[in-house]
């Protein structure tokens, strides 16, 4: 099953700061809910872990980043994650393009393009599901992205954000994912049936 995904997240930033976080592969990681670079296995690949906990249960993806290219004049980067979970059960691809749009000299934007190919037990969740389910989590990750764009900068506004980075969950936070993933399928299922 694909998914073709285009998020813009207004970055209160310049463009150059939000570029210098961008390059920063396992920063940027950092920012998607639940996922871990742990190693580096040359200039353009990285290794690491997706984890959320659902009750008692810990779902949990290996996977890798292959970043394909990176142009700096564009200020954009083209990169490849794929993962199989610990069971074997479900496998996804991500081809993922990033770039920083200046907007002025303290705000830009993050623009990403995305396509999704889920398999296995995963790929039952159907294609509304599924967009619903990585909607949620990029918006998490943009929110996550701003804060530390902020936290490189200077004075008591970076502070404030160094310290929400420093509190900032590791893991998914099912309970409010699942209720917001819901709320968003209720919406568009009675969005689309008034059309």
């Amino acid at each position: 099953m694909k998914v073709d995904l285009i998020k813009t997240f207004e970055i209160v930033a310049p463009a150059e700061t939000a570029w210098d976080l961008l390059q920063d592969i396992p920063k940027v990681a950092s920012c998607m809910p639940g996922a871990v670079i742990d190693t580096k296995v040359d200039e353009s690949h990285y290794s690491g872990m997706v984890k959320a906990k659902i009750g008692p249960a810990t779902m949990a993806f290996n996977g890798g980043i292959n970043v394909a290219s990176i142009d700096v004049d564009k200020f954009e980067i083209h990169m490849i994650g794929s993962g199989q979970d610990t069971k074997g059960t479900s496998a996804a691809e991500m081809d993922l393009t990033v770039n920083i749009v200046g907007v002025d000299d303290d705000n830009c934007q993050l623009v990403g393009n995305a396509r999704v190919t889920v398999n296995g037990k995963a790929a039952s969740l159907g294609g509304r599901m599924l967009t619903q389910v990585a909607d949620q989590i990029l918006n998490q990750f943009g929110k996550n992205f701003n804060t530390n764009v902020a936290a490189m900068g200077e004075g008591s506004q970076a502070e404030e954000a160094q310290q929400v980075v420093e509190q900032q969950p590791r893991e998914l936070n099912a309970l409010a994912f699942a209720w917001s993933v819901f709320i968003g399928w209720i919406s568009s299922f009675f969005f689309s049936k008034q059309k």
